[in-house]
């Protein structure tokens, strides 16, 4: 079992599978500050530095200055606010995320189309050199 285990982790596809997760959670904290530090404080002058988190409902029936001091009394809470801001964030990280995937494609290398090697004869339709004059398969001569 242990020999099964071990060639099961250290396959080829295992081990990328760690790299990009360690790659992942390491761009997921630089998004999160991105998000967090440089885009909310900016949408937060359009939307009136609005609070989502305080917007809840108590399932008790009480009425609770902020989230906190439902949770104090213990309350259950049904949060909405709290799932409003994450949609958001989620929505604002999502357009960072394509925003630069789209400049890292543009950096990529453009690949030039290769010059053919091969080509038809046609006569047989077989798949011959470029520079043939005459078909290996069907002996035709070939014009150029």
């Amino acid at each position: 079992m242990l020999k099964e285990f071990k060639k099961f982790a250290l396959r080829g596809n295992m081990i990328d599978l760690a790299v990009g997760m360690i790659i992942g959670s390491a761009f997921t904290s630089i998004v999160n500050s991105l998000v967090n530090d440089m885009i909310m404080p900016v949408v937060s002058i359009f939307t009136g530095k609005v609070d989502f988190t305080n917007w809840f409902i108590a399932l008790d029936g009480g009425s609770y200055a902020t989230l906190e001091a439902a949770q104090e009394a213990g309350a259950a809470t049904f949060n909405y606010g709290s799932f409003i801001s994450n949609v958001i964030n989620f929505v604002i990280m999502a357009f960072v995320v394509f925003m630069f995937v789209k400049a890292m494609n543009k950096m990529k290398k453009k690949e030039e189309p290769t010059a053919p090697t091969t080509k038809k004869c046609p006569f047989c339709k077989s798949e011959i050199s470029i520079e043939a004059t005459k078909c290996p398969h069907c002996t035709s001569e070939l014009s150029e």
